[in-house]
């Protein structure tokens, strides 16, 4: 069964870092894109980053630019989010998502992946 189990969710102070996991089982992990989302409470869905299958290419939302670092370990079937100089408006709550893509290619929107997991809380507050 195809599964996605994000942690590393916490609360942290402005400026601080957090790095976020993903974790995939059940499937061909180095076939598939994964991708990043967020969402705050009464806002939509954000697409943060993406990085392309088989080591292809990443993405970033312009609002992480510069911010956040996405890295994939295919031998841990892992994921990473790495995010710095962390902002109150970075709260939300933090999912990865998956969908089979030949080829590395990568994309922030959200009805593009299938798999997706149940999400981290990242909360950023002094």
């Amino acid at each position: 069964q195809l599964q996605l189990v994000e942690s590393g969710g916490d609360l942290v102070q402005p400026g601080g870092s957090l790095r976020l996991s993903c974790v995939a089982s059940g499937f061909d992990f180095y076939y598939y894109t994964i991708g990043w989302f967020r969402q705050a409470p009464g806002k939509e869905r954000e697409g943060v980053s993406c990085f392309g299958s088989s080591g292809g290419t990443t993405n970033y939302a312009d609002s992480v630019k510069g911010r956040f670092t996405i890295s994939r370990h295919n031998a841990k079937n892992t994921v990473y989010l790495q995010m710095n100089s962390l902002k109150p408006e970075d709260t939300a709550v933090y999912y990865c998502a998956a969908v089979r893509l030949i080829g590395g290619l990568c994309g922030l929107s959200g009805p593009m992946y299938r798999y997706w997991g149940r999400g981290t809380q990242v909360t950023v507050s002094s």
